[in-house]
């Protein structure tokens, strides 16, 4: 999509900068979510810009966070402008960007992975599916814990047409950690090349604008594991347990063998892995996606972490040789 030349000359009156708010609020980053700052208007500005025009237009804007991205929409004119935070340390500052907008700005603390947005706008904003996009559009800074699963989400959601595409052919544009990104974008025989890539590009024009210096996060994003250590030593055993075989054959093992063949299935989907890629080649960051997917997993489901495979196969065994003993015995008698 095109670029406007300019934002709106239509500005929000004097703030706070996003920085001093979250200084007055005293907000830090989250680990647990993921989450990494924007704080420079003028790269926020550039983001929105890359939406094209908004001026009036419906914006929907996922985990605005303390705000950058929500203030440069603002500014764009839009006409309304929905924002979805999960954490509740942020709706204070919204807020305050809701008083300094009247009418323009609604903020609903949800989850965006189950927020209905298709009932957020008017029903006159609908337009058929082979007409021009909706003046709608969906932008967000994704933190890498809820980038894939929501990429994954919203791709059902087109090929339904339903949740944000309920409108039409919504334009979405979104920031992701540069791995994610390279993987979105991927041409046939490049390395990063992945399911996601196929899933993406075969129901969106998938385009990589530019891409966002790390300094420019606060803090800086780095792939680090976020789960209790003897959850992650569970995970890296089993993909090292077959360590000349391909990935997915050790993470089977993590599930019990009713359910092993989906479950796996749906861990690499969901992580966005390769399964035929060696446990020599997962780098940290597949890990941490790895990792990730298997604690929703686990949350999902209780009992998960507590599987042990080899137990299983100790069962089996023993009750094959109480069979076996049985059998013996009935041909004696």
């Amino acid at each position: 999509m095109a670029a406007s030349g300019k934002l709106s000359t239509c500005r929000l009156p004097p703030l706070p900068t996003i920085r001093e708010i979250i200084k007055l609020l005293r907000l830090q980053a989250a680990k647990q979510l993921s989450q990494n700052f924007l704080l420079d208007l003028r790269l926020t500005d550039k983001i929105v810009r890359k939406a094209g025009n908004l001026t009036n237009a419906y914006v929907y804007e996922v985990g605005p966070g303390p705000g950058g991205i929500t203030r440069s929409i603002l500014n764009a004119d839009v006409a309304e402008l929905l924002v979805v935070e999960k954490d509740t340390r942020f709706i204070p500052g919204l807020q305050m960007l809701s008083d300094a907008a009247p009418g323009k700005l609604r903020i609903v603390h949800g989850d965006v992975l189950t927020f209905k947005v298709e009932k957020a706008f008017s029903e006159s904003l609908k337009r058929p599916w082979e007409d021009d996009p909706p003046n709608v559009h969906i932008i967000g800074n994704l933190p890498f814990s809820v980038s894939t699963p929501l990429i994954i989400k919203w791709l059902e959601n087109i090929s339904c047409r339903d949740g944000p595409f309920v409108y039409g052919r919504t334009q979405m544009t979104l920031t992701f950690q540069k791995e994610v990104a390279e993987r979105l974008a991927a041409n046939t025989g490049s390395k990063q090349r992945s399911r996601l890539s196929v899933m993406a590009q075969y129901l969106c024009n998938v385009r990589h604008i530019f891409t966002i210096p790390g300094q420019a996060f606060v803090p800086k994003p780095e792939p680090k594991i976020e789960q209790p250590f003897k959850l992650v030593e569970k995970v890296v055993q089993n993909v090292f347990q077959f360590r000349r075989k391909y990935c997915h054959r050790g993470l089977r093992m993590l599930f019990p063998e009713a359910q092993r063949l989906e479950s796996t299935g749906r861990l690499l989907e969901l992580a966005d892995i390769d399964p035929t890629l060696r446990p020599r080649q997962l780098s940290i960051s597949h890990f941490k996606s790895l990792c990730d997917v298997y604690r929703k997993m686990c949350d999902e489901d209780p009992q998960l972490f507590a599987y042990n495979f080899r137990e299983e196969l100790k069962r089996r065994k023993s009750k094959n040789e109480e069979k076996e003993e049985d059998d013996a015995e009935n041909y004696r008698l």
